[in-house]
């Protein structure tokens, strides 16, 4: 294959996904387009939009929304796109541990405190009375910071910063998860609150409960004792 046939093909091909993009804006103006690739299926593109996937044909007459599935194998190849753009996402925003705002952390040592984690909740968090019930009632030798990040309802703002600014931010948690009881708040206490949730945005912590571990990685979801103690025991062994 000559580098002159390359060349031409790679200027069409490039001419064919500026085209393409041109077809998607006009559609959809507000739109904000991520990425436009050619798939390994023939004439179909993947066109990445707000982080969500969508397959169009290359005059953009038809849009597939939904999981592409090779059927030789059963692969989700929609599936593992997501999971690499949500990796690609989250290296760009990747801190190490000691340079996330601790600051603004509830602090918890369980033992020795020698692990360390930190714990993104929101206070009407189901899941989160879970994990806190089943998961940290049970954990050893860790220190726990807990970021109060109300996102799943406005009602949890003016709860997490009276949590926060209530004498014993801890117990005031716990009273108010696994009781009911609302916090009281000392008068002219000022909250991080609005700045945890700036950072967790930035963060992309897009759920409760999120986990971040001394070794840089993440977890979200309710982790049982034994993917707890996992997780920490390998981010140790890391560090």
């Amino acid at each position: 294959m000559s580098e002159q046939y390359l060349r031409e093909f790679c200027n069409r091909a490039f001419a064919d996904d500026n085209t393409l993009e041109d077809r998607i804006r006009d559609r959809f103006p507000t739109a904000s387009i991520d990425s436009i690739s050619e798939t390994e299926i023939m004439g179909l593109y993947e066109i990445v939009i707000s982080g969500s996937i969508y397959y169009v044909d290359e005059n953009f007459t038809y849009l597939f929304d939904g999981n592409l599935i090779e059927l030789s194998t059963m692969r989700n190849v929609t599936s593992e796109r997501v999971s690499e753009i949500e990796a690609a996402e989250l290296q760009k925003v990747s801190m190490p541990f000691d340079e996330l705002p601790l600051e603004m952390a509830i602090k918890r040592v369980y033992g020795s405190g020698e692990r360390e984690f930190a714990y993104f909740a929101d206070p009407n968090c189901g899941y989160c009375r879970k994990f806190d019930e089943e998961t940290l009632g049970n954990v050893t030798d860790a220190t726990l910071y807990l970021f109060l990040y109300p996102v799943i309802t406005e009602r949890s703002i003016p709860i997490s910063k009276a949590i926060w600014c209530s004498a014993d931010a801890g117990q005031a948690w716990d009273d108010f998860i696994f009781h009911g009881v609302n916090p009281q708040a000392d008068d002219g206490c000022n909250s991080p609150i609005d700045q945890i949730v700036d950072f967790g945005k930035k963060m992309l912590v897009r759920a409760t409960p999120t986990l971040f571990f001394s070794d840089g990685s993440r977890a979200s979801g309710a982790l049982s004792l034994e993917q707890l103690e996992g997780r920490l025991t390998a981010a140790d062994d890391a560090n």
